[in-house]
């Protein structure tokens, strides 16, 4: 069957086994991962994946199926399905009845940017690409391991619900990086480009690879990983720290984007993400960073892995601020969770992983804005401290309040001069704390919107993607710990 005349009848057939709302979602993907990893081809894979799922309210309680079989047979089953665990739910739920926000249905068409389709590009092109990198990466003796990526998706997807919506929705994202491993000196070091954990994603087509220009950081990859096997630990302290904007951008996640989440503060994600600090009794009171702070939401950002038409319950999409000036002022929200801030709409950050999860809330592009600040004259200002890029580990508690990262590199700052590289660069805070040392932001010019595409969260586990745009930022008396 074709989407629409199958999301009509699983709709029907969901009302009339007494459904109050249902809706049908529509999924058809296609990835293409690619890896050579020391001279060899280490990942050629196509995968694809296409099914439906039905989602349906019933005496106040969610009832949900999913199938990949896109037949009238299927759908009948999958709706009936449905209604009856929503039945048995029903008997378990107490006095609590799930409502919905009002969200008024639309029927719309929407398509990311793609330039150079990824997959009208061929083998040989991007192997060869990925080939010359991994050979220049372990040109030098010390670099036991060089791994070179290229990872691509294309989504095409429909929605519709019983309030009238129908919605259709496609994109393309792309991303590639390097890592190079050296070993020597009893010590083991790692250096990627352009990001840690896959390099660098956004929506568009191959010309997002191109951009990155992958040869062209070979040569400093390979020897800065080389370079920290001498280099001195960082050494224990409080000092001011300088966060490069990949860094900043994984601090926003986890420390803004994952606390922000309005079931996980209302305690739906306990058994397995944890909850979260940010509890409701504090929006619009709490001080989460200093004057010059602003986080802000959205889903409509150029190039965002976030960024869509409409969530997975057809609700626009939309921007607003989290944190604004330093004070929490909103959540990520969906339509069953708005009220219980007060709000009357979802702010449209449901989502779910493919066509057989269930739409959970997740984060859509959470940025910090930018500030005036020239990278060369935040450093000349900086009398003491380092400068940390590029995450290597890092630890987060349940609350999302107490946090310990470890970047891939560090330099030395004294004097306002760049000085020796560190290895292995840990610091640690408390999130409000951290944020509210926050005294200078770079600016525009130094803002990069980063892609992070394996954020996972749900039980069970569903992956997401999601994008942080930050620019350089200096925190004030920073705990270091040392080797």
């Amino acid at each position: 069957m074709e989407p629409r005349e199958l999301a009509a009848c699983g709709l029907d057939e969901a009302r009339a086994r007494g459904a109050s709302y249902a809706e049908v979602r529509v999924v058809r993907s296609e990835a293409q991962n690619l890896g050579v990893r020391n001279g060899a081809i280490a990942t050629l894979e196509s995968p694809a994946s296409e099914g439906f799922s039905v989602r349906v309210l019933r005496e106040g309680a969610w009832g949900f199926a999913a199938s990949p079989r896109s037949t009238r047979e299927a759908v009948v089953g999958a709706a009936g399905r449905a209604v009856a665990a929503a039945d048995a739910l029903s008997r378990l739920r107490g006095e609590r009845r799930i409502e919905l926000a009002p969200n008024p249905p639309q029927v719309a068409r929407w398509e990311g940017p793609c330039g150079r389709d990824p997959f009208g590009v061929s083998l040989e092109e991007k192997l060869d690409l990925l080939r010359r990198c991994d050979a220049g990466l372990r040109t030098r003796p010390e670099v036991v391991a060089a791994s070179c990526t290229m990872s691509f998706l294309r989504e095409h997807s429909w929605y519709a619900n019983s309030e009238g919506a129908f919605l259709e929705q496609r994109f393309v994202r792309s991303g590639a990086g390097l890592l190079a491993r050296a070993a020597g000196h009893g010590d083991v070091q790692t250096r990627s480009y352009p990001m840690s954990f896959g390099g660098q994603f956004v929506q568009g087509g191959y010309e997002a690879v191109e951009a990155l220009d992958l040869p062209a950081h070979v040569k400093r990859t390979r020897d800065e990983a080389v370079a920290l096997l001498e280099a001195p630990p960082c050494p224990a302290g409080v000092r001011d720290l300088i966060l490069g904007s990949s860094q900043v951008a994984l601090q926003l996640h986890e420390s803004c984007g994952h606390p922000c989440e309005l079931d996980r503060v209302l305690g739906a994600e306990v058994d397995l993400a944890g909850g979260s600090f940010l509890t409701p009794d504090k929006l619009g009171r709490f001080r989460y960073g200093s004057d010059l702070v602003t986080i802000v939401a959205d889903s409509v950002s150029p190039g965002g892995l976030a960024t869509f038409g409409f969530d997975h319950e057809g609700v626009p999409a939309g921007r607003w601020p989290l944190v604004e000036k330093g004070m929490l002022t909103g959540y990520l929200t969906n339509r069953e969770t708005a009220r219980a801030i007060g709000e009357d709409a979802s702010r449209g950050a449901a989502r779910a992983h493919g066509w057989a999860s269930f739409p959970i809330i997740r984060m859509v592009n959470i940025s910090l804005e930018p500030g005036t600040w020239d990278l060369d004259a935040l450093v000349a200002s900086t009398e003491d401290g380092i400068l940390c890029d590029t995450v290597k580990s890092w630890s987060i508690d349940q609350m999302r309040l107490n946090f310990q990262f470890t970047t891939e590199v560090g330099w030395e700052i004294k004097g306002g001069k760049i000085g020796r590289l560190l290895k292995n660069p840990t610091y640690q805070g408390t999130t409000p704390e951290f944020w509210a040392s926050c005294d200078a932001i770079a600016s525009r010019r130094h803002f990069v919107l980063w892609g992070i595409p394996q954020c996972g969260k749900g039980n069970p586990m569903q992956i997401a993607e999601v994008s942080h745009g930050a620019a350089p930022a200096r925190f004030r008396g920073i705990r270091f710990v040392g080797p």
